[in-house]
């Protein structure tokens, strides 16, 4: 007898899965994407695209770092303070294999444009320091102070210092050098440190952004031995927020720490001393204090460590030799010489100019990676006797989860 119960429907095809998109990775896979990424241009372009990727950047400080490490924040170029009443001008580097780098460059305000400009002001602003993506400009003798950044376009105008630092002065008294530390907080806030020195002894005044007002400190010891000549200091180098002057005739360091504000000296290597106008300190890759010294074609490179007693002074590490590439140039120059400009995360920036100085002859300017011996050409250019590397910070708004940047489409 046929059964009048109806047939079992056909069985139920499991719905299709969502599709898988971007924004369904999660941030441990999105972050081993960021990875590989070729620069901090690429990942600031990256993480600003959307709050999902911005969120995965923010909440690893390891990543970061590990980031950090293998991408520093690169050179975008180099500002050249004017030969008169002007804006610094600025030469970018140019890198055809990264647009990202590229796009930044273009996007940044490099000529400076909402820094005020006064026809009559003589003798036009100057480069002060580039550091922490801000230029410290200065406009005067003490003169106006402006910490701008071109690639958010951050303007702050800074009061000038105040002549009481050079109150109590013994003899000659002149500014040294002016040089802007930004908070490790990312919350925006700087110091600019201003320094003097008179006939033996330092001074330091230092501004804060959050006050809005100077405070000026005492004046160091006298220096030992007693220098005895008006100018026995050479322009300063920070590196890791200490301040050096290399002394012109002896061989010692005057050094101020910025977070203790205390000066103290510093031994140099007995065979440079007098030779002040040859070697520049600097920073390497690891942040280690090292200092750069041209002998002929070759760039000798020293570090500050400890020896086998455990005792800390400047040993020789490495020496590269450049006279053939030196010579590959010297086809536009009949007596070359080299010029250290800076020693930035591992890299020296140099360039060549004729012996006898003549500002028709163009000049190359070169970078080092003292990690694999490479020498780039940067660009070709009179020689300045002013120049200013502009290395690109790494944007606190990749690490503040307060921030709310403006997003941008990728």
């Amino acid at each position: 007898m046929a059964s009048d119960q109806p047939p079992p429907p056909p069985p139920q095809s499991a719905p299709p899965p969502a599709p898988t998109t971007v924004f369904t990775l999660g941030d441990d896979l999105l972050r081993e994407i960021f990875h590989r990424l070729p620069s901090l241009p690429s990942l600031v372009r990256a993480a600003f695209s959307c709050h999902t990727f911005l969120d995965a950047v923010r909440s690893s400080p390891a990543f970061r770092r590990q980031f950090r490490a293998t991408r520093p924040p690169p050179l975008l170029g180099f500002f050249f303070d004017p030969d008169c009443p002007a804006i610094p001008a600025f030469v970018p580097i140019r890198r055809r294999s990264d647009p990202d780098l590229a796009a930044a460059v273009r996007g940044a305000d490099f000529f400076l444009t909402r820094v005020p400009d006064k026809e009559d002001a003589s003798p036009g602003w100057v480069v002060s320091d580039c550091r922490d993506g801000y230029v410290l400009l200065r406009q005067g003798c003490p003169g106006e102070l402006a910490a701008y950044n071109p690639l958010t376009r951050a303007l702050h105008l800074i009061p000038p210092t105040p002549h009481e630092i050079f109150d109590d002065s013994q003899g000659y008294a002149i500014y040294l050098d002016r040089f802007i530390l930004s908070s490790q907080d990312g919350d925006g806030t700087f110091r600019v440190v201003a320094t003097c020195r008179d006939e033996s002894r330092a001074r330091a005044a230092v501004f804060s952004s959050e006050s809005r007002e100077w405070q000026i400190l005492p004046w160091s010891e006298p220096v030992t031995p007693h220098p005895g000549k008006k100018y026995w200091l050479k322009g300063g180098t920070m590196v890791n927020g200490l301040v050096y002057w290399i002394h012109t005739n002896d061989a010692y360091l005057l050094v101020l720490n910025t977070a203790t504000l205390q000066f103290s000296q510093m031994d140099l290597p007995p065979c440079l001393e007098g030779q002040n106008y040859l070697f520049r300190i600097g920073e390497a890759k690891d942040g280690k204090l090292c200092l750069v010294c041209p002998v002929d074609f070759d760039l000798d490179v020293w570090f500050w460590r400890s020896d086998d007693d455990g005792v800390e002074r400047w040993m020789l590490d490495q020496s590269f030799q450049l006279e053939s590439f030196v010579e590959s140039i010297r086809c536009t120059m009949e007596h070359v010489e080299l010029h250290i400009v800076d020693t930035i995360n591992g890299f020296v920036y140099f360039s060549t100019g004729e012996t006898f100085n003549s500002a028709d002859s163009p000049s190359w300017f070169l970078s080092l990676c003292m990690e694999t011996a490479q020498v780039d050409k940067l660009f070709q250019k009179p020689l300045d006797s002013h120049v200013h590397p502009y290395i690109m910070a790494w944007p606190p708004s990749l690490e503040d989860n307060k921030a709310h940047p403006r997003l941008q489409g990728a």
